[in-house]
Parts: structure tokens; C-alpha cells; sequence
């Protein structure tokens, strides 16, 4: 993968890495085939390894870079599900592309490789403006040693760019209908209430956890926490555990647990929602212990410039004028967010996470003219 030519087609590019069976937080030697590629380039590339996490910091041009490429190398399993092909041997049948990490993401870093390699070679090899690729190998897993670690480092160095543009697959029925502009937090609770065990047939010699328990729960429940936002849909609150342990059907157990997620919009932070949580847990519950936990806060990158430029690029190139969604889990957008502007844009995701992961090789081709689209617009 030497041949800067050779790069503007993302098809061996893509195969190349995911012949590279990188499940987090293995590489698996995928960044370094990454690497060589942007360095034939023109690319000065940075190795970053934190822990067990190896990430990729790239870039080009000179002064603050106007646009980076966000994205990871590396990938869920393969799973127990039967494939039809090698989940990383990057087999091409009917014009599709199988493999683990073909659509996420893979398959768009590929494309915006390509699509560099014909927009540096239309610039003859100097780009008009900076542009910085950022790479993790740490995305589908705790996200602790990857793009959060990175983006310090690019702080302290002032390699923050103008705007970002995460690499995920967010099309859904076709190439170019939706950019994710924002995403819902999320965050989760583990109660456990304690009580005083005893005999059912004997309740005032015990206290019963599980009533204080499904107090909080109801509390919790009763009422909608919004009715949504401008950019997102309502937020929500799903139980999804309750656990007593108590095989009896006479005792009354001396404590139960509860566990629950909630997916929150801008009109919440993490901070003013566990506040929420302990003011009911305290009146319905007094003995019990809690934690909470963010992986992270909603964003919404409000539409402006960059984004017009976005989607004009992703038109221009499809003829589909995409919706600018919130919707889904969450990204390593939301650590980026902290920085700089960010949108999400990719191939169509039906199939990711899925066994016989695939993407039309069609598809991969034209998602790399899209991107050359995208840099041409944030070189002006």
C-alpha cells in the first residue's frame, strides 16, 4: 500500500485492513497499514499508545488543520452467527466487499484515504489547507485509551482542527440520507436498597427492600422526563435489571438491587439528573447505596457553515440531500464535541455488527468521491 496512485481506488485499502483481525483493543497491524498508506501520501504520522491502545494521529499542510477525519481500526468480534465468507478475509463476490469492520469502519476510512489521494494529486501533492486524520483502536470498546487521550495530546500541540468529521456508517437506506449533527447522552445507575430479612407470614418483624425498591422504580417511571427538543427526541429511562437473588417464596430478602440506563437530550446534563435520581432514591429509599456512570453527555453541533458545507458536498456528489439527525447511541463524537464542531457521515449501516458484514464495492467508490466533495469544501 506504497503506491499513492494505487490509493485512490478504497477497495484495496479496505480489504488491506480488514485482513487485519484488530478486535479491541487489538491492532492487529492495521494502523500500520493505515500508516504507510498516508505516509506514501505526504502525511507525517504520529503513533500514540496508551495502555494496550494504539492510535494514529496523521496530518498534512501547514497551520491549524481546517478539517480532521475521525475514526477507529478497530472492531467487534466476529460473533457466534454463521458467516458465509471469512469474517477477515476480505472476500469480493457480486460486486460486495464482506468482512468484520467493511462498514464500520473500515470501509470509510478507505474512502477518505482515496479520497485524499485524488484531492492531493489534484493539488499536485500540497493541499490548499491542514487537514489531520485521528485514529483509535479503542472505539467499540471502553473508549478510555483512544480519541479521549488523543484529542489532549492534539490540545497541548494546537492540532485542534476547525471541524471534525467522525467516519461512521450513518446512512440507512441509501449513500448520502443522513448526517448525524448530535447525539443523546447516556448514563446508568445501580441501586441497591437494604431491608431486614424475616418470614413473609411475619412482616413487621422485617422490612421489606424490594417495596422500597419498587417505590423508587415507580417514581423513576411515572411521568416523561421531556417531550423532547428542536434536534432530539424525547429522552428515556429503561429498566433493565431488577435482581432480589431469593429463591423462597416465604422470606422476605434483606436487599434488591436495580439497575437502569437513560438516553437524555440537551435539555439534561448527567450532573442535573443524578440529582434528580437521589432526591427520589432518599424520600422512597433511606438505606440503600447507589452509583452512577456517563459515558457520556448529549451534544448537538447547531447547524451553521460547516454543516451547510456538508451536506452541500454529500448533494452535490449523491443527489441526496441528507437529514440531520440525533438519533442512535453514541460515538467518539461526544469526546470530540469538547473541542470542536463535529459531524458523523458513512456508508449505510445495515449491516454492522451483523455476521457477513458487507459493503457494494459501488458504495465504498462513492463515498470516496463524496469525501473528495467534503475536502474541496473546506479548502475554500
Amino acid at each position: 500500500m506504497t503506491d499513492g496512485a494505487a490509493l485512490t481506488d478504497p477497495l484495496p485499502l479496505a480489504a488491506a485492513l480488514i485482513r487485519c483481525p484488530s478486535v479491541t483493543p487489538e491492532d492487529a497491524g492495521a494502523q500500520t497499514v493505515l500508516a504507510e498508506a498516508l505516509t506514501s501520501l505526504g502525511f507525517a504520522c504520529t503513533a500514540l499508545t496508551y495502555g494496550r491502545v494504539r492510535n494514529l494521529y496523521a496530518r498534512i499542510g501547514t497551520g491549524r488543520p481546517a478539517l480532521c477525519f475521525a475514526g477507529h481500526t478497530d472492531v467487534v468480534p466476529a460473533g457466534d452467527a454463521a458467516w458465509s465468507a471469512d469474517p477477515f478475509a476480505a472476500e469480493v463476490r457480486g460486486g460486495v466487499l464482506y468482512g468484520r469492520g467493511a462498514t464500520d469502519m473500515k470501509g470509510n476510512i478507505a474512502a477518505f484515504v482515496a479520497a485524499l489521494a485524488g484531492w492531493l494529486d489534484r493539488h499536485g501533492g500540497t493541499p490548499p489547507v491542514a487537514v489531520s486524520l485521528l485514529i483509535t483502536g479503542d472505539e467499540e470498546g471502553e473508549a478510555v485509551d483512544g480519541t479521549v487521550k488523543v484529542l489532549e495530546w492534539m490540545a497541548e500541540r494546537q492540532e485542534i482542527p476547525g471541524f471534525c468529521l467522525v467516519g461512521e456508517p450513518t446512512s440507512v437506506a441509501t449513500l448520502g440520507d443522513l448526517v448525524k449533527i448530535g447525539r443523546r447522552g447516556s448514563m446508568s445507575a445501580r441501586l441497591v436498597v437494604e431491608g431486614t430479612q424475616g418470614h413473609s407470614a411475619y412482616p413487621q418483624r422485617a422490612d421489606n427492600p424490594i417495596h422500597r425498591l419498587v417505590r423508587v422504580l415507580h417514581a423513576l417511571t411515572e411521568q416523561p422526563l421531556d417531550a423532547g427538543t428542536d434536534w432530539f427526541e424525547p429522552s428515556t429511562l429503561q429498566i433493565t435489571s431488577v435482581d432480589v437473588g431469593n429463591p423462597a417464596t416465604n422470606v422476605i430478602p434483606a436487599r434488591a438491587e436495580a439497575k437502569w440506563n437513560i438516553r437524555f437530550n440537551d435539555r439534561h446534563t448527567a450532573a442535573s439528573l443524578e440529582a434528580w435520581m437521589r432526591r427520589l432514591i432518599d424520600a422512597a429509599a433511606p438505606r440503600h447505596t447507589v452509583s452512577f456512570s456517563c459515558s457520556g453527555e448529549a451534544f448537538l453541533t447547531t447547524p451553521g457553515p460547516e454543516v451547510a458545507k456538508l451536506v452541500a458536498a454529500i448533494t452535490a456528489a449523491t443527489g441526496v440531500t441528507p437529514k440531520l439527525d440525533t438519533g442512535g447511541g453514541t460515538s467518539d463524537a461526544r469526546f470530540i464535541a469538547r473541542y470542536c464542531p463535529v459531524a458523523e457521515f458513512g456508508l449505510v449501516g445495515t449491516s454492522m455488527h451483523q455476521a457477513d458484514e458487507r459493503v457494494p464495492v459501488a458504495e465504498l467508490r462513492a463515498l470516496a468521491r463524496v469525501y473528495e466533495g467534503v475536502l474541496d469544501a473546506f479548502a475554500t
